[in-house]
């Protein structure tokens, strides 16, 4: 990117209470609707607990009986709703020091009632009253009334509070599994992030991706299309509705749709393939058909869909299971946007995902994904590149070789470099230096690759001397056959689950050959084989080898048609759809057959390794003493005990491969 961008003048704020220059803004509160809630519901708790009436003051029987009623100072008695007795005392008698005690000195005293006390029972009341009056003359006898009075308030409290409740409680639920939105009529809205050319927040651009060259090609192209449309519709073409990048994860896919959205003059709507999934039915539907009505406002436009296989996953073909699914709902609407009776002029539609055989066929089609735009895992050449963009925000050592750096990372993704990087950052920080060196950059690798070394681990002097002999064997077989990686590196420090480790050098090859495959196995085997014929046993640390070699030899037999009964026969499914109702697609006999070439495959592979071992005993048993001794040995030490290979390559000097070895017998699983 362009540094100009950072020299633009910020306008000026003159208002008061305004932001200065070159200042963030200030943050104003925001308003709550949930303020108001809280008020409503302060005001009824209010409004049935608190008396805004003139205050009564509760006294007991006693009190009414001999202080109030025999001295004659009670004017009229009221029962309300049979519960309560309101106590009116005569204006004159209230002047009284026994009333005074209850009221507030200076302040003017309630016309009544003043005084108020419960019952239980109103006839045992009326009783009691009529013995307290016995000898009080009839016209001067004090006799109640009744009332009925309706809490009016309290009733509509008690039902309307559990209502208000539930209320809060669904549109508190409702906002989170809406993202906080909370407007009910917004659910099907479309989560799409819009960038123009007006407010745009992408910084990244084409030089931003490194390697990736094909693929930014046809990026570019799809781009362009939008750009200068008439270019192409001048010789009868059609723009291509969408294009589908797939590749493994890091390797830059949605770095590559940000570059489109930083480089690109036009709208540029982002969305996840999970952002269409609700749990209401039929909301991932509506949230498509709003999408693409926003995007026909702002045609020309490009949409892009982030990890679509979670819509785009092949629909069932049982009508009686999922018939109403929502995905599938969803994924239907989307096929009918981008190819269906309607027409989506200036729309174009870029998706990415690393599973793309699992894609519905009707998705892939022509007419709607046009193009597949595969981004593979980058070249020596293109590792090289990426870690140049990589290295720019660090301080590196003068001199630093990224040529070699790009050949020890074999099968790195653009996302495993950028880690590489930022690791070795952090380990020349913990060392204190001032800048990141080239041994910086390979404790990165081994720490990524094989995990943090643990040196403090308990390791008998038996074990020790088991794992040192077995990596011995594997960096011992290697050497000695001529289509086997040849070992770089081997350490018996324990690094993650691992006790041994060993760093290859293999060759990037897109194509391997039977003699290649058999001759990996076989150094595959070389640790157990060493361990046979140097203690006479055998230990569980082979594990990792003996998984690895038995899925090659059957991968050999049932898929690349490598073995010799079977011949040219394959039973790999590429699609990954299973269409045919086969749990296998070969008999049993076959299924023995396969078994059968399997096991010989293996057992051939291991007698190879013993040979070779049995060849250069005295040459293991150097190596495996020097790895006891210096627990790290390097490609140097092997050439100075066995002598150069006979049959060096150019493809040597490529990258470095890592192969975890021994794990830990205390790690196995139970079985």
């Amino acid at each position: 990117m362009s540094d100009n961008n950072l020299n633009t003048q910020l306008p000026q704020d003159n208002s008061p209470g305004g932001n200065k220059p070159g200042l963030p803004p200030v943050k104003k509160p925001k308003s709550n609707i949930y303020w108001l809630y809280i008020a409503l519901f302060a005001i009824f708790i209010g409004m049935q607990f608190l008396n805004f009436g003139p205050k009564k003051i509760e006294v007991d029987y006693r009190t009414f009986a001999y202080d109030m009623l025999q001295p004659g100072d009670v004017e009229k008695i009221v029962v309300v709703n049979e519960e309560t007795v309101e106590i009116y005392v005569k204006s004159d008698k209230l002047k009284d020091a026994k009333y005074q005690k209850y009221f507030k000195a200076g302040k003017e005293l309630p016309e009544g009632p003043q005084f108020y006390m419960s019952i239980g029972s109103v006839e045992v009341f009326v009783k009691q009253l009529e013995e307290m009056q016995q000898d009080v003359l009839q016209e001067q006898r004090i006799y109640p009334s009744y009332k009925t009075r309706k809490d009016f308030f309290g009733e509509a409290f008690s039902w309307i509070l559990p209502l208000i409740l539930l209320v809060a409680i669904w549109m508190f639920f409702f906002r989170r599994m809406t993202g906080g939105g909370g407007n009910i009529f917004s659910v099907g809205k479309s989560r799409a992030q819009i960038f123009d050319k007006e407010k745009t927040t992408v910084k990244v651009d084409f030089k931003d991706v490194a390697g990736l060259e094909e693929a930014k090609v046809e990026i570019k192209e799809i781009v362009d299309f939008l750009k200068n449309p008439k270019k192409y519709t001048d010789l009868g073409g059609k723009i291509p509705k969408g294009a589908l990048l797939v590749g493994p994860p890091g390797t830059g896919k949605t770095l590559l749709a940000k570059a489109v959205a930083g480089e690109a003059n036009v709208p540029f709507f982002s969305m996840s393939g999970s952002d269409f999934v609700e749990m209401f039915v039929g909301v991932g539907a509506s949230r498509v058909r709003d999408l693409f009505k926003q995007a026909k406002e702002k045609a020309p436009c490009i949409i892009f869909i982030d990890e679509i296989d979670a819509i785009g996953r092949a629909r069932g073909k049982n009508p009686n299971f999922g018939a109403n699914d929502e995905r599938e709902n969803t994924l239907n609407q989307l096929l009918t946007e981008m190819d269906g009776f309607g027409t989506n002029v200036g729309i174009i539609i870029l998706a990415a995902t690393n599973r793309a055989d699992i894609l519905d066929k009707a998705l892939l089609r022509a007419g709607r994904f046009d193009r597949q735009i595969h981004v593979e895992l980058p070249d020596v050449n293109e590792r090289r590149e990426i870690f140049m963009v990589h290295l720019r925000p660090l301080k590196i050592e003068q001199g630093l070789d990224i040529e070699f750096l790009a050949r020890q990372t074999p099968g790195f993704s653009g996302a495993d470099i950028a880690n590489v990087c930022n690791e070795a950052a952090l380990i020349a920080a913990r060392k204190d230096k001032q800048f990141v060196e080239k041994q910086d950059f390979l404790d990165a690798v081994d720490r990524i690759v094989g995990g943090l070394e643990r040196k403090n681990k308990i390791i008998t002097q038996q074990e020790k001397r088991t794992i040192a002999y077995h990596e011995a064997g594997h960096a011992t077989v290697s050497w000695m056959l001529e289509h086997a990686h040849p070992l770089l590196k081997v350490t018996i420090i324990p690094r993650g689950r691992a006790l041994g480790a060993a760093w290859y050098q293999p060759e990037e090859r897109q194509i391997t050959t039977v003699e290649q495959l058999f001759e990996e196995m076989c150094a595959t085997l070389g640790g157990r084989a060493s361990e046979e014929l140097t203690f006479h046993t055998i230990s569980t640390g082979a594990l990792n080898d003996l998984e690895r070699v038995t899925k090659q030899a059957y991968a050999m037999v049932s898929y690349y048609g490598m073995g010799n009964q079977l011949g040219n026969m394959s039973f790999y499914d590429s699609s990954g759809q299973s269409e045919y109702a086969f749990t296998k697609p070969y008999s049993d006999k076959t299924s023995e057959a396969i078994d059968k070439e399997a096991f010989n495959l293996v057992n051939r592979s291991y007698q190879r390794a013993k040979e070779i071992l049995d060849e250069h005993k005295d040459g293991l048993k150097q190596l495996a003493e020097l790895l006891l001794e210096k627990e790290v040995i390097f490609a140097e030490d092997l050439e100075r005990i066995f002598g150069k290979r006979p049959f060096k390559k150019e493809s040597e000097e490529e990258p470095m491969e890592h192969q975890p070895e021994v794990i830990s017998p205390s790690e196995l699983p139970n079985i």
